[in-house]
Order: C-alpha cells, then sequence, then structure tokens
C-alpha cells in the first residue's frame, strides 16, 4: 500500500534539509533545480512533501548543494 509522503517523518526530514541548505546559498527552486539537473517543479515538490526523492536524485540534489547526500536525510534537530 503506497504511503502519503506528508505522513512520512523522512520526507519531512529530507525536504526541510534541502530548503536549509538551498536557501543558505542562496538559491532560488529553479537554480537548484536547474544545477541538479531535474525540473523545476520537481524541487517545490519536494520541498512541500508531495513527492517521494529517489536515491539518484536525493544523490544529484545533494551534489547540487555541495553536501554529503546522507545529511539531507538526518534530523538537524537530532544532530544537533
Amino acid at each position: 500500500m503506497p504511503v502519503d509522503p506528508t505522513k512520512c517523518a523522512l520526507v519531512r526530514v529530507f525536504a526541510d534539509n534541502v530548503r536549509r541548505h538551498r536557501i543558505e546559498l542562496g538559491l532560488s527552486q529553479e537554480e537548484l533545480a536547474e544545477r541538479a539537473g531535474v525540473h523545476r517543479t520537481y524541487v517545490g515538490m519536494l520541498e512541500r512533501r508531495e513527492k517521494n526523492v529517489t536515491i539518484y536524485n536525493i544523490e544529484r540534489i545533494a551534489i547540487a548543494l555541495d553536501v554529503e547526500p546522507a545529511s539531507l536525510l538526518t534530523d538537524s534537530a537530532v544532530s544537533s
């Protein structure tokens, strides 16, 4: 049975981390999408927790944000 992305804690962690890193770098969603080689609407959908992300795209987004992929899946509230 499919899981609603808005009800998955890891989707929230990923979305929050992507948004935080993107803003820290001063990037728009469109600029991040271009760097990562994904569609501009996809970044917004990820940040709004509307879409599940693939491992492949986790890596692409992490490279675009210049962070380790695992850091996008780590709850910063827990790791601080």
